[in-house]
């Protein structure tokens, strides 16, 4: 016999069985960690692979690690640049402090992330960039007009590989009691050396760079997604409302709906007399699952408010996932008192429309 799950109880049954139905849900739970969404913006190997190749041979291996080179092969490939922050061992934002602070530079942290995305997602950026650049300049000497001002971005490259250049060619500093310095790292240790050191004795060091890029493996890519793995709950909810053909409206980023002090991922069918409101959250982490479990607490609050207005009364529906809201065992008992029970999980989610008011809007049937 199936066990079951909270959605198909009464609420007097939830009550009753309130203990086991939490672990019917953590047993649902899945530990998404190990896969992640790409993103149009991630770097295969192969990819970042051949960027490192090309600094690599456009610098003789690393012997002529001066500006002009890293210029020449950030036009042949733009994902060179995030090949000089790996071997920097930095942030985008990092670098850009860096660069602040030596060179006095107004590249912003903004900038620079911004400047570390396109690069990453389109090999030809800069080289799409100098071109237009160019052609305005070839174009106003041409009719004898002033020459146009060198665009920004260009200027704020400039900035970044000027002190990266500098500081890999230095090497880490001495060390000081109590602190380590970010390039005391075996390819930056000591400058120069180090860094041919690693390309010309037998380590992978594409591979290493390209560990490194990610962050603790893929750490660095995993916040750079964060809101591409909470929109994968929320797209599996869209695929079976369509497929139901089910009215609704969704909600988009930190917008405001009249009526609604906090907004809910969907409201079915619509924010004006809505039968159900849904949120959709994915979490890994148990102090994220935290604020997650309170906004979605806080959904139930609005509705009771709006019911004693006067408006109608609509079901409050939980989608969640992620080993996050595994560790907090009396958010999930409150969570499914308050809801009465209508919590599903990617396991459950195909329950969804059969268990909640939602079927009353099914126009589709399945053969």
């Amino acid at each position: 016999m199936a066990v079951k799950r909270p959605f198909e109880l009464s609420p007097e049954e939830l009550q009753q069985r309130l203990e086991e139905m939490v672990d019917a849900v953590f047993s649902d739970l899945v530990s998404e960690f190990l896969l992640m969404p790409m993103g149009k913006g991630f770097p295969k190997y192969t990819d970042f692979r051949d960027a490192y190749e090309i600094l690599k041979r456009t610098s003789n291996a690393f012997e002529d690690f001066s500006q002009t080179r890293v210029n020449s092969a950030l036009e042949e490939n733009s994902r060179v640049f995030g090949v000089i922050r790996s071997i920097l061992g930095m942030t985008a934002p990092e670098w850009a402090e860096m660069a602040r602070s030596e060179l006095d530079s107004d590249v912003t942290q903004g900038a620079a992330r911004s400047l570390d995305r396109q690069c990453r997602e389109d090999p030809e950026y800069i080289c799409k960039v100098l071109s237009r650049y160019q052609n305005r300049v070839e174009n106003a000497r041409k009719s004898g007009r002033t020459l146009p001002i060198r665009p920004k971005i260009l200027e704020r490259l400039d900035r970044l590989i000027t002190v990266a250049v500098s500081y890999i060619i230095k090497g880490a500093p001495e060390d000081q009691d109590g602190f380590i310095h970010r390039l005391a790292k075996f390819d930056t240790q000591s400058g120069l050396e180090s860094l041919k050191y690693a390309a010309e004795e037998n380590v992978p060091y594409a591979a290493l760079l390209y560990e490194r890029y990610l962050g603790r493996p893929f750490a660095g890519h995993r916040d750079a997604v964060s809101e591409l793995v909470g929109e994968v709950m929320e797209n599996a909810v869209e695929e079976r409302l369509r497929h139901a053909g089910i009215s609704y409206r969704k909600t988009g980023r930190a917008e405001r709906i009249p009526g609604f002090g906090q907004a809910p991922d969907f409201c079915i069918p619509d924010e004006i007399s809505p039968i159900a409101v849904i949120e959709a959250k994915i979490t890994s982490d148990d102090g994220t699952a935290r604020d997650k479990v309170a906004r979605i607490k806080e959904l139930e609050t609005q509705r009771n408010e709006h019911v004693a207005a006067g408006r109608s009364s609509y079901e409050v529906i939980a989608c969640i996932d992620g080993r996050g809201f595994r560790q907090r065992r009396e958010d999930m008992r409150q969570l499914l008192l308050r809801l009465n029970g209508k919590v599903f999980t990617a396991a459950t989610l195909d329950n969804l429309i059969p268990y909640t008011r939602i079927r009353e809007l099914v126009t589709k049937h399945k053969d």
